[in-house]
């Protein structure tokens, strides 16, 4: 067990500076930054400057893609030299202001049995993990000022995380030196397991795609055999889409969104659905793209009357490759877990579904992810009376243990890069 004089000044400290910390969290989780309110999205963002400020990081704000988000944040504290370590949070979160509103979502703090849940929009996903680097941060200032001086530390906050925020890839290449950067630690809500943290060490791929068949409309009374109905059409699409998923390569498609038709008394000319795919392997990952592609033009659905055939087009909205397990996470892993070990526990690796800014960065440096506190119900803001809906939440008690953690793995990290 790691109970070392400097471990002990580490919790003593961290444990003492948890107030602060949670107050600075309790103003930006009163800030609404839905991914499509882009003045809230850079108020977190000016707020997060502040804060960090005092230590001595200066801001940069890189234009989004898209018009409708807000700007990207770059934190930035050079250090005596150009060895880098990037942190990586996100500014945005998926809950707009009426359904804060609606659902009277806002920080609040609760007692379930040993541990204390604050609930409230990014409490977990993903300003609980903004707070606790700032927590780090001033730990690391105030206890280990060589480190803090000699390394260049880089904070990147993408504001639209949320809704697959592509152009953030080249905000990560342009800030982290592949040659100079020990890793990019990115902040996303940790999981626990009977005792043991989570680290995220994979990630899923996913596509999102639009198919949309074109028919032929007809009176659904008068000239039924003329039209070439285009739901028909789209419902055996949907079927083949479907029917791709294969769990034992932990390929899923899902069909999500399906429309089509205007009236009922007309053979419907047009419909349309939106697809999700996703994959941990990269060469399945592929594969699932091809096989969406494939359905270009697919046909069989046509006129009675004359054979006039239903068209099918398929369109790609977007795809962000898997982040597969590789050697320059495991190696970050080992660290995390043989730090957890002098303290008394497991650090587990996690393959998780759901895509992060991790999935952006790996090819280009080290990565690993779930570095941010625990809490549960990402994405969620409703509360029932039985208890069976809950919204997000973070645990209050994880803050300090996971800052604890990242700490002691960062000293050892900055240890062995330094070895030839």
């Amino acid at each position: 067990m790691n109970n070392t004089p400097f471990t002990q000044q580490l919790q003593a400290y961290l444990e003492q500076e948890l107030e602060p910390m949670l107050a600075m969290l309790q103003q930006m989780v009163g800030i609404n930054s839905f991914t499509g309110n882009p003045a809230g999205v850079e108020g977190v963002g000016q707020f997060t400057a502040a804060q960090f400020a005092p230590l001595g990081f200066a801001a940069q704000w890189v234009p989004n893609a898209n018009p409708d988000f807000g700007q990207h944040l770059i934190l930035t504290r050079p250090g005596r030299t150009s060895r880098t370590l990037g942190l990586v949070s996100h500014l945005d979160t998926v809950f707009p202001p009426d359904e804060e509103i609606a659902n009277d979502f806002r920080w609040q703090e609760q007692t379930h049995g040993d541990q204390t849940r604050i609930y409230g929009p990014g409490t977990v996903d993903i300003k609980g993990g903004t707070a606790l680097i700032h927590l780090m941060l001033r730990a690391l200032a105030a206890l280990q000022p060589d480190l803090f001086e000699e390394l260049t530390w880089v904070l990147l906050f993408n504001a639209s995380e949320e809704a697959f925020s592509g152009d953030f890839a080249a905000v990560g290449r342009a800030y982290l030196p592949a040659e100079e950067t020990i890793a990019a630690l990115v902040f996303e809500g940790g999981n626990w397991a009977q005792g043991n943290p989570k680290l995220v060490v994979a990630r899923k791929g996913m596509a999102r795609h639009k198919v949309t068949v074109e028919g032929r409309a007809a009176h659904a009374g008068v000239s039924h055999e003329q039209g070439a109905n285009a739901i028909i059409q789209l419902a055996e699409i949907a079927q083949k889409v479907a029917a791709l998923t294969d769990y034992g390569r932990s390929l899923t498609f899902n069909v999500g969104v399906i429309q089509g038709g205007t009236v009922v008394n007309r053979v419907p000319h047009a419909a349309e659905m939106l697809t999700e795919c996703r994959a941990f392997d990269p060469q399945v990952f592929a594969e699932a793209l091809i096989s969406m592609q494939s359905l270009e033009r697919y046909s069989t659905v046509t006129s009675p009357a004359d054979g006039y055939p239903c068209r099918t087009h398929v369109q790609r909205l977007l795809a962000h490759a898997p982040w597969p397990r590789n050697e320059g996470t495991e190696r970050l892993l080992a660290v995390w877990q043989r730090v957890g070990r002098s303290l008394g526990y497991e650090v587990l690796p996690e393959e998780r579904g759901g895509v992060s800014d991790a999935n952006l960065l790996w090819q280009h440096v080290p990565v690993l992810d779930g570095l941010g506190p625990w809490g549960d119900n990402d994405h969620c803001s409703e509360r029932s009376d039985d208890g069976s809906k809950e919204p997000e939440y973070v645990i209050r008690e994880s803050f300090v243990p996971k800052a604890l953690l990242n700490i002691l793995a960062i000293l050892e990290l900055e240890a062995v890069s330094r070895k030839p």
